[in-house]
């Protein structure tokens, strides 16, 4: 019975003592692994480039449109007055909010290096939300903005080669097992 008593009395010392490191201001919170974890997971999260997070297909479709425009190294007038023009007729934009698509698709691809390397992972999070319909119509502006070109550059038709066969994947007839 004393070895009780004397447990108990070692648990309540050790809880009073950590009630009194916490008015004074120091934390034991971060030893708890759950936190910890959490907190990891929101660093990474915050920290990852924000293209790996867009998940509207029409966000995405406008960074593809603006990554295949850019490929080469800077846009040129042309091909921003054609990607404004599809902002504005086939994502139905005002104009002033085409502008602001094309600017912020602009920031957010930076150099473009992100989304050329690594298409699967920019395209996973928004794949699921494509219909057929927008797949196809994003593969056809696409091409559209490659014929702009007399003599469009390796790079930006295998670009469009890579994200044709990405978005189209989902949509392909599934194999009878026989």
């Amino acid at each position: 019975m004393h070895f009780i008593l004397g447990l108990l009395g070692t648990i309540v010392t050790i809880l009073v003592l950590l009630s009194r490191l916490a008015d004074a201001g120091i934390s034991l919170g971060g030893l708890n692994p759950f936190l910890w974890k959490r907190r990891k997971d929101w660093q990474s999260q915050h920290d990852a480039n924000p293209i790996f997070n867009v998940d509207n297909p029409m966000e995405i479709s406008a960074l593809l449109l603006t990554a295949a425009a850019k490929i080469d190294g800077d846009i040129s007038t042309e091909q921003k007055e054609f990607v404004l023009t599809v902002f504005r007729d086939e994502f139905h934009r005002s104009e002033k909010e085409a502008a602001g698509l094309l600017a912020s698709s602009n920031y957010l691809l930076g150099d473009g290096q992100a989304i050329q390397h690594a298409l699967p992972q920019v395209l996973k999070p928004s794949l699921a939300q494509f219909s057929e319909q927008q797949a196809k119509s994003t593969i056809n502006i696409l091409q559209r903005l490659c014929d702009l070109d007399t003599h469009p550059s390796e790079l930006r038709l295998e670009f469009n080669e890579q994200v044709k066969k990405r978005l189209l994947e989902p949509f392909e007839p599934k194999e009878e097992w026989s």
